[in-house]
């Protein structure tokens, strides 16, 4: 089958106009994610039970259950309730955007507070003591010897949670939200032609993807000081030959 050019352009000029939604479902749920499994990994690995426990049992239910599950049980299942209904949140709940959102952030928090936990326990605990024999405070030594190490351990497998939550956003397309995938579903309603569709779809979330990626490597770079730092090696004068780094 060959594929038509002209068509291909054009479906990916229209794939275009769905892109600021997506990265703005992608960008909010990912701070409003990262905020909140900042607060359940400390909950985590503060040693009691009754913050640990409630923890756990978020983590569970929302790593548990497929997001789109999510997504309708938010906007198809709360309408259900009246108290929410009469509430200060209904404007909220009641738009497919912020439903989205909501629930975008909610799964990505759930991934995220483990990725952070891993980060905070990975720390060797001789740094830690280290620094307290120096007379650090547990606020200093959070912020100059905790956080730093952990957000090296932690940032290749956060990176990864992010770039999965550029694609979930093509899941807001089912509560009617015309991102890249809702003006792709509409195109293919239109045109029939869903192989053309989906590839230039796939194109544009691979170069979104992408960039993200790359992003996220640089900084590695910057927070991982022995990566910026040359490597040398010596040079055996008897052989006269020269050193290659």
């Amino acid at each position: 089958m060959a594929l038509d050019l002209s068509f291909l352009a054009g479906t990916f000029l229209s794939l275009l106009n769905g892109i600021p939604l997506a990265l703005q479902l992608a960008a909010i749920s990912t701070i409003a994610g990262g905020m909140l499994a900042f607060g359940l990994a400390l909950m985590r690995v503060s040693g009691r039970w009754w913050l640990d426990g409630p923890a756990q049992i978020y983590i569970f239910i929302f790593r548990g259950t497929p997001l789109l599950v999510q997504i309708y049980i938010i906007y198809y299942g709360l309408s259900q309730f009246e108290t929410l209904r009469y509430s200060f949140v209904w404007p909220f709940l009641r738009e497919a955007y912020w439903c989205a959102v909501i629930a975008l952030s909610l799964n990505t928090a759930a991934y995220s507070a483990e990725i952070i936990r891993g980060g905070l326990i990975s720390v060797p605990a001789g740094q830690v003591e280290a620094a307290r024999a120096c007379g650090m405070s547990n606020t200093m030594l959070f912020q100059r010897i905790v956080l730093p190490l952990a957000l090296r351990q932690m940032l290749p497998a956060y990176s990864n949670e992010v770039i999965l939550m550029a694609k979930s956003t093509a899941l807001a397309s089912t509560i009617t939200l015309m991102e890249i995938t809702g003006i792709a579903a509409k195109l293919i309603s239109a045109s029939y032609r869903p192989v053309e569709v989906f590839i230039c779809a796939g194109a544009i979330y691979l170069a979104i993807n992408f960039i993200l990626a790359r992003l996220f490597t640089g900084l590695e770079y910057l927070v991982t000081p022995e990566r910026r730092t040359p490597s040398t090696t010596s040079c055996v004068p008897e052989t006269r030959k020269e050193c290659h780094v």
